[in-house]
């Protein structure tokens, strides 16, 4: 479908134009006619796949319409990071420019004082969209710098991560400033079951619009060690050994490797230090201010290895990332595909490893279940160990144990002569 067979006004029209946007992605194919008829809709798609301009391209529409209050915050953009707030303005400005009247402001965290009261005196001037972080605008809200009682529209973009990062009970929060007469857009990578509750609570009879996962690219070589948590490290020195060869014809210098937890990140991090390697770590703890230099210092080679919980697996944006270590797999499989999607891009070759052990082994199923493919599962580096027998639930004798008791009691055995 193309953009001129949808509903979309001229102006929006010729923004799209002039950006050499024709053709709509299934998302938005999908996503726009609902939105434009005033339904609440959730909609699973992963990144790239276009779902910011599926909800911004209507509701700017909806703005230039004159239908709304010029002095009312008439639209929330929610966002789990700073990040993607920019983003999202910046597409905002894009998608509107040949717009009259309607204004943007992007509030996140992370700043001096001075920048929160740049956003305060904006707050006050108003805006027909907000775009914030969770923490930023439950800050702005209580301090009564912004007034929803009047907005028509409540969107989250990347739902699923801010619900990652603990910010269910303030998404709740800022819903409850509104008015239940909204419409709520909300969109995800994943549908967990966190998602379907906090769908059942700020959503009414919404619309389920789905878009498939894209399978891993097939230029990624994918792998799994099967392995014991204890060798695990072992492993991972393994592989990053040639890291520290600063003359290697191709240097291994741009490789992420996710952990399933902050705590984690930081072990990692301090024991590979220890071991020689140049790291760097990414997780929730660090303020926004370390988070951007690690990415910079990443970014320009002056860190090889870029240690992180899930908080990265959609938002960094660097071609030409060699290798994706999961340390721990993911446990929703779509987190897979997220995660080692940082590689093989533009064109190139990359490569992802996965280390199992025995209670992830499950994990690792629903993976191969999902992208339809036999992930490589390869002996273990000299030194490492053998590989141990993998099982996915609970070893039978163990529950045959239990029963044989109850029956125990039920038939006691007879006394004998």
């Amino acid at each position: 479908m193309y953009f001129d067979e949808l509903d979309l006004s001229d102006d929006i029209l010729d923004a799209l134009d002039a950006m050499n946007f024709a053709e709509c992605t299934p998302i938005q194919e999908k996503a726009i006619p609902p939105i434009l008829e005033g339904k609440d809709i959730i909609g699973i798609a992963q990144t790239g796949t276009g779902k910011t301009a599926a909800y911004l391209l209507p509701i700017l529409d909806e703005l230039s319409s004159g239908l709304y209050p010029k002095n009312a915050v008439n639209c929330i953009i929610m966002a789990p990071t700073r990040e993607l707030a920019q983003q999202i303005d910046q597409q905002v400005e894009g998608f509107g420019y040949y717009l009259h009247g309607v204004s943007s402001l992007a509030v996140y965290g992370g700043n001096d004082g001075q920048r929160f009261e740049q956003e305060r005196k904006g707050l006050e001037l108003g805006a027909d969209i907000i775009i914030a972080t969770p923490g930023r605008l439950i800050s702005h809200l209580v301090g009564g710098h912004i007034d929803l009682k009047r907005t028509s529209f409540f969107i989250l973009d990347e739902a699923d991560r801010m619900l990652d990062m603990g910010f269910y009970d303030d998404i709740i929060k800022i819903a409850s400033y509104m008015s239940k007469e909204r419409q709520t857009i909300m969109f995800s990578a994943t549908m967990p079951e966190n998602i379907r509750k906090l769908a059942k609570n700020i959503l009414h009879n919404y619309v389920e619009v789905r878009i498939a996962v894209s399978k891993p690219a097939e230029k990624i070589k994918q792998s799994a060690y099967l392995c014991y948590d204890g060798k695990k490290d072992a492993i991972i020195e393994h592989i990053l050994a040639p890291s520290k060869d600063k003359n290697a014809e191709n240097p291994l210098d741009r490789v992420i490797m996710f952990a399933s937890s902050k705590q984690k990140v930081k072990e990692l991090t301090r024991a590979l230090k220890m071991k020689g390697f140049n790291v760097g770590a990414m997780h929730s703890d660090l303020e926004q201010k370390e988070r951007d230099n690690i990415l910079y210092e990443f970014r320009n080679r002056r860190i090889s290895i870029l240690i992180a919980t899930d908080i990265v697996s959609r938002g960094i944006d660097i071609d030409d990332i060699q290798l994706v270590i999961n340390y721990d797999v993911p446990k929703d499989a779509e987190d897979y595909v997220h995660r080692i999607g940082r590689t093989a891009r533009a064109n190139r070759e990359g490569e992802a490893i996965t280390l199992v052990n025995q209670k992830d082994w499950q994990y690792l199923l629903k993976i191969e279940k999902l992208i339809e493919k036999t992930i490589d599962k390869p002996d273990l580096p000299p030194g490492c160990g053998e590989k141990p027998e993998m099982i996915s639930g609970v070893k039978k004798p163990h529950r045959q144990y239990h029963k044989n008791k109850k029956s125990a009691k039920k038939h006691p055995p007879k006394a004998k002569n």
